[in-house]
């Protein structure tokens, strides 16, 4: 049994893999806060809730951090605190609390992808590998010293709900080479060079709109970082909404068509800034989910163009 007390704060996938492994290692928690699970959004992730429950662990779901939750965490005496994916900021008052540390997992290689949807933004910037960072948790977010990392791949066509799972898999690697240390109070220090810090903030539905006068590979990247599970990336066509879900990008030196211009129905090639997008899934707007055929979008005859941004 791990001499380790610990208040863990999890969600999502990296959450339930955490609080999985610290309970594998025979860690003490003593309460897990973490979030409902919002209605309007797809969940593609075990649940926190459920795992802590199941363990026998007290749950809270507060909508906010307040002094009813500080006095809480201070009257259990903690040895340590976690943050795994756990949504909201936790105030540093907290923090000061446990005094092995608190630490939070965030899902890139720190300093690099600091800030929200850290795994979609890698995937959409093209990136070839990401990771898991494990850090002392500050005042501000996803910047105190690194405690460990573990780098994972992407490949050319993975979504990132693949690279998540990869990232979620990383963080319990590191928590099971650093939580001996942590329950020392000797869990590693690396300060972050700031200089090399890039941080990017929350997306939204909206930002999934396709620019045709990007690359094709650029719009190929978008597509993947924010497909299903996730809204996904959309034009307009003939007046509604298309939604892309899979996509093939082939780089050309030209092509003798505007930006949006579609080539052909079968398959179905648009033309983009640099290079042609061929679109393997998608879904018209108000019609079945699954992909129809190109000449139910398009008819016999290619015609009209998407509109870009």
């Amino acid at each position: 049994m791990r001499d380790l007390r610990a208040v863990v704060f999890a969600y999502s996938e990296v959450g339930h893999t955490c609080l999985k492994e610290l309970l594998r290692q025979g860690t003490t928690v003593q309460a897990v806060f973490t979030h409902e699970d919002d209605p309007a959004e797809t969940r593609w992730f075990p649940s926190v809730a459920a795992l802590a429950r199941e363990a026998g662990i007290p749950v809270f779901t507060p909508d906010a951090l307040g002094d009813e939750e500080y006095a809480l965490v201070q009257s259990l005496r903690p040895d340590a605190l976690f943050s795994f994916y756990y949504r909201s900021m936790i105030a540093e008052r907290f923090l000061e609390i446990p005094p092995k540390g608190a630490f939070n997992l965030h899902g890139s290689l720190l300093p690099k992808y600091r800030g929200r949807a850290c795994v979609n933004w890698a995937v959409l910037n093209g990136e070839t590998t990401t990771g898991a960072t494990l850090h002392h948790m500050v005042r501000r977010a996803d910047a105190g010293d690194i405690v460990d990392r573990e780098a994972v791949p992407i490949l050319p066509d993975d979504t990132a709900l693949d690279v998540s799972r990869k990232v979620a898999e990383a963080a319990g690697v590191i928590l099971r080479r650093t939580l001996s240390a942590i329950a020392l109070g000797a869990a590693p220090r690396t300060p972050q060079n700031e200089a090399e810090a890039t941080s990017f903030g929350r997306r939204t539905p909206a930002d999934g709109l396709i620019d045709w006068r990007e690359s094709a590979v650029r719009i190929h990247n978008l597509v993947r970082a924010v497909t299903h599970p996730f809204p996904g990336a959309f034009t307009f066509h003939r007046g509604k909404k298309l939604f892309i879900w899979k996509t093939q990008a082939t780089e050309l030196a030209s092509v003798d068509a505007p930006p949006g211009r579609v080539l052909s129905g079968d398959p179905l090639r648009v033309v983009a800034g640099r290079g042609v997008l061929h679109l393997l899934e998608w879904r018209l707007e108000d019609s079945d989910p699954q992909s129809p055929g190109a000449g139910d979008i398009l008819g016999k005859e290619p015609e009209g163009e998407t509109r870009p941004s």
